[in-house]
């Protein structure tokens, strides 16, 4: 029965270290037999399956997108057809137009992580009746540091929602909400988990009837809950004296606020405290071995504009990729009743903006050599992984030592210091993609 129990359910792709901790395993399992609660070594979200209620069914593995994700079969599934080989649909995925635009309400464009499109788009398909809720996430009120994935069925609740969460987000667990109450719902989330939500609604038709909007996120990774923790111990910040925390806002590219008990705030500019996410310092193991960086199975994709026309916009401006009509109509919906400013933007312009796509595209190539070599289980993907470039190689190398030295808070005081070994690496690379285009 153990040893049965392991192969049909999510056990062992949690032993494997391919589990993206989504939570949607737990949202679908009909036996309640599964949980998502903090791994004390890994210091991740990961799910636990109680024996005594699992039936083998199977469906956890089934909807898991940590082991298989076969995005050709899900994108002629999803878009009705093929992606295409040119050279910007492999980075992207499968497209109609791409955009730049922000929300007209000031207090949402300055209060999103870069321009509130993503939150624009819900509350304008709430207000208008297309959705009776969304599936978003907040912080947790009574635990500040921890993420709290729910059903947003008001305006309040979605601006609540607004802004990125810098650490892991097991967003998919709201869906156990969404199956047991009727009505149509969107659904918001990174890469990971719009795969887990997409292979659901293979299994589940009424996941498929009732999630008519998927929103994605361009994500490079996410981060373990020590980053929060490294960040504070910079400060020099207790975390019990956290009352509040924001990772982004005030504002673009934004600020991380920190509001304590005492009623005093420490904002510190994103460019600041950044390079600890963007060198993956903190990053899960299987972060590092997800080629997705667009959400490409999203009906519309959101990002941060990085484009040197943007960055004297203080305010904030999003990167829109609509995948689907349903997607490319509600933002000109939106736009027509003057709840956003749209402009169309070349697709040359959004890979630009997003530097760390060749990361999941180029260089995972590398790193799943370099887990092969050691005897690790690899994902199953059935897509297309571009050439890597020949700094990936020791970039590559930089970002397992960096990971190490950050995963041991004995050695926290040298950690930027190495860190700051892959600056050179950062030239090198920028060369490298100059002259390769």
């Amino acid at each position: 029965m153990g040893k049965k129990l392991k192969n049909e359910s999510v056990i062992s792709i949690v032993k494997d270290d391919l589990c993206t901790g989504c939570g949607t395993c737990a949202a679908i399992c009909p036996y309640h037999a599964i949980e998502m609660s903090e791994n004390p070594r890994k210091h991740i979200l990961l799910p636990t399956v109680k024996e005594e209620k699992c039936t083998n069914c199977g469906n956890c593995r089934r909807v898991c997108p940590g082991h298989e994700v076969d995005f050709k079969k899900l994108n002629a599934w999803i878009f009705g057809k093929r992606c295409t080989d040119n050279f910007n649909d492999i980075l992207l995925g499968y497209h109609i137009k791409s955009y730049s635009g922000y929300s007209r309400d000031f207090k949402v464009r300055y209060g999103s992580a870069s321009g509130g499109l993503a939150t624009e788009v819900l509350l304008f398909a709430l207000r208008e009746n297309l959705i009776d809720g969304a599936l978003v996430t907040r912080m947790s009120k009574d635990r500040p540091l921890k993420p709290q994935p729910f059903i947003a069925r008001t305006p309040k609740e979605i601006m609540e929602s607004a802004g990125s969460k810098y650490c892991p987000v097991p967003a998919n667990e709201a869906l156990e909400e969404i199956l047991e109450e009727k009505g149509r719902y969107a659904v918001v989330g990174l890469p990971c988990h719009i795969h887990g939500i997409r292979k659901a609604e293979k299994v589940y038709e009424k996941l498929r009837k009732r999630i008519v909007l998927h929103l994605g996120i361009f994500c490079s990774h996410t981060d373990s809950l020590l980053e929060t923790e490294y960040l504070l111990y910079k400060l020099k910040v207790n975390i019990t004296d956290v009352e509040r925390i924001d990772y982004r806002g005030k504002g673009w590219p934004g600020m991380l606020s920190i509001n304590l008990r005492s009623g005093r705030c420490i904002d510190v500019p994103f460019h600041d405290w950044i390079k600890i996410h963007a060198y993956c310092l903190f990053s899960p193991t299987r972060c590092l071995l997800c080629c997705d960086h667009c959400a490409e199975l999203a009906d519309i994709s959101f990002a941060d504009a990085w484009l040197p026309e943007f960055l004297s916009d203080s305010v904030g401006t999003s990167i829109a990729v609509a995948r689907s009509r349903i997607g490319d109509d509600i933002l000109h919906q939106a736009q027509s009743k003057g709840k956003i400013e749209l402009r169309e933007l070349e697709d040359v312009k959004v890979a630009e903006s997003q530097k760390m796509m060749r990361f999941k595209k180029n260089s995972i190539a590398v790193r799943f050599l370099l887990f092969n070599a050691l005897g690790r289980k690899l994902p199953i993907y059935n897509t297309e992984i571009l050439k890597p470039s020949y700094v990936d190689w020791p970039r590559s190398a930089i970002i397992f030592l960096n990971r190490y030295i950050a995963g041991k808070r004995s050695l926290w005081g040298s950690l930027e210091s190495f860190a700051n070994l892959q600056n050179p690496l950062e030239r090198m690379y920028k060369k490298a993609l100059r002259f390769s285009s």
